[in-house]
């Protein structure tokens, strides 16, 4: 038998080719059939991909030799007796065009598809009552996968998006050249009782996480800046509320803790303007510029990963109990984040950073040294 690679190569397949019809699959005998291939094209040999699908080698041989004659279609399983389908053709296709919208606007007055809802639908549509199974066997076979999803923020301004855009290219341009720093910053909350995550545990046990269901003002609150270009990241812990003033200290703090030109980009919360803030701004030969991020718009934010790293690793499933627990955890995760640069500059960047650079270009190689540029400008 010819090598899997090329074998795959004559029906115009790949390894991963393999791997997506696996999981599209519409029974599971042809599922099966993908995944030995797939198994094989990974480098196992015949015997263990016979011995974790617990079939015969012979019956993997078989299904190899299948496709090296008929390709893709020499896999596919074919009902032979039993019973039809429970839906036929036409019921799985307004299915299918259903569970795209959502149930409100089938007629069903539930918020969120699930397999009950699912169940309902057909009930009402074909006088079938489907198992739990099957409704979920119909989602898989008709090419729905279950994602948490994103929110879609409809009151954010496109056109003022890719204004925004344009400028940061352009920033990012005069950044390069003049060894401009340009740091996204942010606020957020860290809450003792934690954040509940998914989790693995063993089949058919419950998940769950301990909580002593410490007080809601058990929490620790900080600003966090973040450089793309650097991977460095500056924080600061915050007593109560954020306030011009609040606001007004930290942009000190990076002023003062990196020399040369500094661009700071954040949102439009109230606590980033006020009189503090443009009293800061308008000291003499501060060499610091604001801007604000376009409304409505978190995902340009480069710094909510960094919220959501912390919380990955800080407060995931863990009950801390306290504030002074909170902030002695969080002092570790920031202190770390001195030697994860490449990390940093890895997860925080953003679909912002890729659109600007498509104006601007990639960013060059590094240099010795820079031209020094001074910000005449700032903005709130």
């Amino acid at each position: 038998m010819e090598d899997i690679t090329v074998l795959l190569g004559r029906w115009d397949l790949a390894a991963r080719d393999a791997r997506e019809r696996m999981y599209r699959a519409p029974t599971p005998r042809e599922r099966e059939r993908w995944h030995a291939l797939w198994l094989l094209a990974q480098g196992w040999s015949a015997n263990k991909v016979a011995d974790l699908l617990e079939r015969d080698a012979h019956t993997v041989g078989s299904w190899l030799a299948a496709f090296a004659r008929g390709g893709a279609a020499a896999l596919a399983f074919l009902q032979r007796g039993g019973s039809p389908p429970a839906l036929g053709d036409e019921a799985q296709a307004g299915l299918s065009v259903a569970v795209q919208a959502t149930p409100g606007e089938v007629g069903v007055a539930l918020a969120n598809w699930n397999w009950k809802v699912v169940r309902q639908f057909v009930e009402a549509r074909c006088g079938i009552r489907l198992s739990h199974s099957t409704c979920l066997r119909y989602l898989h076979r008709l090419g729905f996968v279950y994602k948490h999803p994103k929110k879609r923020l409809l009151k954010a301004d496109e056109a003022k998006r890719v204004a925004f855009v344009e400028e940061y290219a352009a920033l990012l341009t005069m950044a390069r050249a003049g060894g401009v720093k340009i740091f996204f910053a942010d606020e957020a909350h860290f809450r003792a009782d934690g954040d509940l995550r998914g989790k693995w545990v063993l089949k058919g046990q419950p998940a769950l996480t301990d909580s002593t269901s410490p007080r809601w003002g058990e929490k620790a609150s900080y600003y966090s800046a973040v450089c793309l270009e650097t991977g460095e990241v500056e924080h600061m812990e915050l007593s109560g509320t954020s306030t011009s003033t609040t606001s007004a200290v930290f942009l000190r703090q990076l002023r003062d803790a990196h020399p040369g030109p500094l661009i700071v980009i954040w949102d439009n919360g109230p606590a980033h303007r006020g009189a503090a803030v443009r009293d800061y701004l308008a000291t003499p030969d501060l060499d610091l510029r604001v801007l604000h991020l376009p409304a409505y718009s978190p995902d340009f934010n480069p710094d909510e990963a960094i919220w959501a790293w912390a919380r990955e690793e800080v407060t995931a499933n863990t009950c801390l109990g306290t504030k002074a627990r909170v902030q002695e955890e969080m002092t570790h995760f920031f202190a770390g984040l001195s030697d994860r640069t490449a990390e940093v500059q890895s997860r925080c960047r953003r679909k912002l950073q890729a659109l600007a650079e498509g104006i601007a270009g990639p960013a060059p190689a590094p240099q010795q040294e820079t031209d020094h540029v001074v910000l005449t400008c700032a903005s709130v």
